[in-house]
């Protein structure tokens, strides 16, 4: 047993006073009363021939002294160290995540977890004991932020822990983990206490460190409906509507119903009912007419445990026609399949690219090396500048493809199936590209972006292969189109994930001191702008919905959404894994130190109520 008041025990100095007391002469009161039978016993008691009587065996006395000792006791704050709380520091990491809004526990999985952290920060070791706690408080939403360095003061502790929110974003605890684990590597007497759900948490980095992880987990069920993916794409039968896909995954184990509410600058214009069994996921599409720059929000009309990701929200501009510039020596594969890509496209072909001041929305290069480079972004094929791959460009014969990654935007619904090359460069993944299609040694196909100019290049001949041929050709052409056309990436621009920043390049739009931004909430901001800035950075979107920019005269809108399928499985992990090899396993509660003064307070009242009892059953 340890004490948090220590100094509480020179109050026992008090009981040889009550002791004196009962050795001292009493002094006799008199009083005028109709009759002294009832006063004869005390008499008898109170007579005493010296200023100091012998001490004799008295129950109240004893009583006395007790409840005197228990006071004390009581004052000094007694407390049973429990197995969590005797790291001398520990790291607190809250998780402020989306999926911490479920309602499953009341009023939410955050209140609960802010609650189990104050009552760690109850139980803290504080005073002037040489075995002082200290605790460090992180909140890991958006960011991973400090909220109070390491301190011992459960004052500041508490208005920290006060002062966080929860947000809308995804899951970001690796980040608030490499922190911690920075903090404890060196002291063998800490401690790491995660309060979390566990939904979307990817700790296998930390597979081959010591991390000394206490897992508090947060949550009891996963019943949730999410949006999960939205995006808006012209109507290619229809040029004056849009194209509207989203999907709809069902988190818990049972079946569920749900209306899909399409809605245009806050007005719904369709509804659609859907049926989304237990863990699976609809796609839902609408079609749309649009006749000036506006909002799309998709919502449901079902009530989960996380309405965070019931809604979500898309900028859509109005599509314009792509102006294609084909540098070739004559491909007529690639030129009918750039013509047919998009609604609208005007198409022009050149043998090569001389003159500085031609700006297409996008140039494809078509196996000829250009005596200008074209500054906007572009499509090269079979061509690279020489700027682009370290170690130099070399060749292979006939390269067989051993993987694509479909999951790209350029390689929606294209397949490389049976399809032959009879040669192709050979070069090294750059950094600012990724590779989409690859051979056993070498990229066939990147995308990336140099600077701001996006590049997509393809290592071989189009026209010595047989991909021309298959249906993939020209859907990877349109999607190529698609994906480096600047208005395309200028309406990407204005979706995001929440708790990521929005970054507009200011360009044509001139120099400003300052830009407002109004929050979903109402809440405006002002974000300053040097002299030489070339971008607005905002990085308050921990909330999703809408958000309105002015700057200057222009007047533009971005959302910030969810749309994250591991966030939005929320049911809550009985474990971490650690990579391969290693686990942590979800802990109960406890206090980590348990005081005791209540106990002997409420002891102390006793032993007054028993002296007052015996005091009155004697002089009755």
């Amino acid at each position: 047993m340890s004490f948090l008041s220590p100094l509480a025990f020179l109050f026992a100095l008090s009981l040889p006073v009550v002791v004196v007391f009962y050795l001292l002469k009493r002094k006799r009161v008199v009083k005028l009363v109709p009759s002294s039978l009832l006063w004869q016993r005390f008499l008898a008691e109170t007579q005493a021939s010296a200023p100091l009587q012998r001490l004799r065996h008295n129950w109240l006395l004893l009583l006395q002294l007790m409840m005197l000792l228990l006071v004390v006791l009581a004052l000094a704050r007694p407390f049973f160290s429990g197995k969590t709380g005797e790291a001398s520091l520990q790291i607190v990491i809250l998780d402020a995540s989306a999926s911490m809004q479920a309602t499953d526990e009341s009023p939410s999985r955050f209140e609960k977890a802010r609650a189990e952290v104050s009552r760690l920060v109850d139980g803290m070791k504080t005073g002037f004991s040489a075995d002082n706690q200290q605790m460090l408080l992180m909140v890991a939403g958006a960011n991973a932020e400090v909220r109070q360095s390491a301190t011992s003061e459960k004052s500041a502790l508490r208005r920290a822990l006060q002062a966080a929110q929860v947000t809308d974003s995804p899951t970001r605890l690796a980040e608030a983990l490499r922190v911690a684990e920075t903090l404890t590597r060196d002291k063998p007497n800490a401690e790491i206490h995660l309060f979390s759900d566990g939904a979307g948490v990817d700790l296998s980095e930390f597979g081959t460190k010591d991390l000394r992880l206490v897992f508090h987990r947060v949550g009891t069920r996963g019943d949730n409906l999410g949006i999960v993916t939205l995006d808006v794409k012209p109507n290619p039968e229809d040029p004056t509507k849009r194209a509207l896909f989203t999907s709809v995954a069902n988190f818990s184990g049972s079946a569920a119903e749900t209306t899909v509410e399409l809605l245009f600058d806050g007005q719904v214009i369709e509804a659609k009912a859907v049926s989304v069994g237990a863990t699976n996921t609809v796609p839902v599409a609408f079609v749309a007419a649009q006749d000036h720059d506006g909002i799309f929000t998709v919502r449901l009309t079902a009530k989960d445990d996380l309405p965070a990701d019931n809604q979500a929200s898309i900028v859509s501009l109005l599509p314009r026609p792509a102006k294609v510039l084909l540098v070739t020596k004559g491909n007529r594969f690639l030129e009918k399949a750039l013509a047919a890509s998009a609604p609208n496209v005007e198409l022009s072909t050149a043998t090569d690219l001389t003159d500085p001041e031609v700006k297409p929305d996008l140039v494809v290069l078509d196996d000829i090396a250009p005596a200008v480079w074209p500054s906007g972004n572009v499509l090269a094929i079979h061509v690279a500048a020489t700027n682009w791959f370290e170690g130099g460009i070399g060749e292979m014969e006939a390269p067989g493809i051993v993987d694509w990654r479909n999951t790209h935007p350029l390689l929606r619904f294209v397949s490389f199936d049976n399809v032959q090359i009879a040669s192709a460069l050979a070069v090294k993944t750059p950094i600012w590209g990724v590779s989409l299609v690859d051979s056993p040694t070498s990229p066939l196909v990147l995308s990336g972006e140099i600077g701001r100019q996006r590049v997509v290049w393809v290592g071989f001949d189009t026209l010595q292969s047989t991909w021309p041929l298959r249906v993939s050709f020209p859907i990877f052409i349109a999607n190529a189109v698609d994906w480096l056309n600047p208005a395309t990436a200028k309406a990407g621009q204005f979706l995001i994930h929440a708790g990521d920043a929005f970054r507009l390049p200011l360009g044509d739009l001139g120099q400003h001191a300052s830009a407002k931004v109004i929050s979903s909430d109402g809440k405006v901001t002002d974000v300053p702008l040097g002299p030489q800035a070339r971008e607005l950075v905002f990085g308050e979107t921990s909330r999703q919905g809408t958000y309105r920019v002015a700057l200057g005269t222009n007047q533009l809108a971005f959302c910030a959404n969810l749309l994250d399928a591991t966030e939005s499985a929320i049911a809550p992990r009985g474990e971490l894994s650690l990579g391969r090899h290693g686990a942590v396993a979800a802990t109960t509660m406890k206090r980590a130190d348990l005081e005791w003064w209540r106990w002997f307070a409420v002891a102390a009242l006793a032993v007054l109520m028993a002296e007052w009892w015996w005091y009155h059953r004697r002089t009755a």
